[in-house]
């Protein structure tokens, strides 16, 4: 099925009006250039498991155990790379393939949540730069003595929503304060949203009788101004209650059109989850992908634990994932969500 496609699409970018429609060329471009990358890693493993397997079999004729060992050390590291390619495949949602937006905001509880929220900006950064993902800086709502009210990044590479899709939802950490003169152990909340970056190939309507514009001005930390003009722009779609908000262009109009591009995301996004939960109900599943659920537990006192709710994965490798070692929980997370129901075959 993905050879044919791929054909279909190396046929189609050889027409010469191809690019007479930038928007819709460069979507072919970007399926096919990902088609062409998951055909070939599935050639690689190929190749690897057929030479690895001659070299065993000339190993153990030749009585060269040396060369055996070290064939089978190859195939054994070559399987986590199967499993996680085999992960990959089932990213294969309508906009799995996507960059992503995430936006982090603060629970309740003034400088120790907002000190949190930070915490998981840090640990998603670190993640996506570990996998080689670009990372902007869309808006950042600073907390009065430390940490971030708010925060939106746009994570661009390949599958960045797929991999990140199902971090949408609640975090919740326990430790012992920085900010508590008296080291008392709090519990403190903050939510993850993540939504596809859509093109102009997928039409959402957007009224604008629906929408309430706010502008302001663009604020760092300690209150410094990144600049002086109200060149930020904060949009509410009535409707829904969504608010999306962007500052990092320089001017006014740029941020608006930054703006409503999330905007479009985040309804899009929310349109894929009715679908979702829609097609659970049908089957009978329970759903835990609605926003509002906690998902993961980071308790870093009075033990050092992070759990996933949902899977059952956890570590006491608390730094590690912290420092952006996400990938077990994401892995999991994935695969819990496509596996098919038992009840419901």
């Amino acid at each position: 099925m993905s050879l044919k496609r791929l054909e279909e699409l190396n046929a189609l970018c050889e027409d010469p009006d191809l690019w007479s429609n930038p928007e819709k060329a460069q979507g072919m471009m970007k399926e096919r250039n990902r088609l062409e990358r998951k055909i070939q890693a599935v050639r690689e493993v190929e190749q690897v498991l057929k030479d690895n397997s001659e070299l065993i079999e000339l190993g153990e004729a030749e009585g060269d155990t040396e060369i055996v060992l070290e064939a089978e050390k190859t195939l054994e590291a070559l399987k986590a790379k199967v499993d996680r390619q085999q992960l990959e495949s089932l990213l294969s949602g309508e906009a799995d393939g996507n960059d992503a937006y995430l936006q982090v905001n603060a629970g309740a509880g003034g400088t120790e949540a907002q000190d949190w929220a930070e915490m998981i900006l840090r640990m998603y950064t670190r993640w996506a730069e570990q996998h080689g993902y670009k990372i902007s800086l869309l808006e950042r709502s600073y907390g009065e003595e430390a940490g971030i009210k708010s925060t939106t990044i746009k994570v661009e590479g390949a599958d960045a929503y797929g991999w990140l899709k199902t971090e949408t939802g609640v975090h919740r950490l326990v430790r012992i304060s920085p900010f508590d003169s008296n080291a008392r152990r709090h519990t403190s909340f903050a939510s993850v949203s993540v939504s596809p970056v859509i093109d102009d190939t997928i039409n959402i309507e957007i009224l604008d009788k629906d929408l309430r514009t706010d502008t302001y001005r663009s604020a760092g930390a300690g209150g410094q101004h990144v600049n002086t003009t109200d060149s930020a722009v904060r949009i509410t779609h009535i409707p829904t209650g969504v608010v999306v908000a962007c500052q990092s262009e320089r001017s006014q109009h740029q941020n608006r059109d930054q703006a409503m591009a999330m905007l479009k995301a985040k309804l899009y996004e929310m349109e894929i989850r009715k679908r979702e939960e829609k097609a659970q109900a049908e089957h009978g599943e329970k759903t835990d992908i609605g926003w509002g659920h906690q998902i993961r537990s980071y308790v870093l006192h009075p033990y050092q634990m992070i759990k996933d709710v949902r899977t059952g994965v956890e570590t006491t490798n608390s730094q590690g994932v912290l420092d952006g070692d996400l990938d077990m929980f994401l892995e999991a997370s994935l695969a819990h969500r496509l596996a098919p129901d038992k009840d419901n075959p």
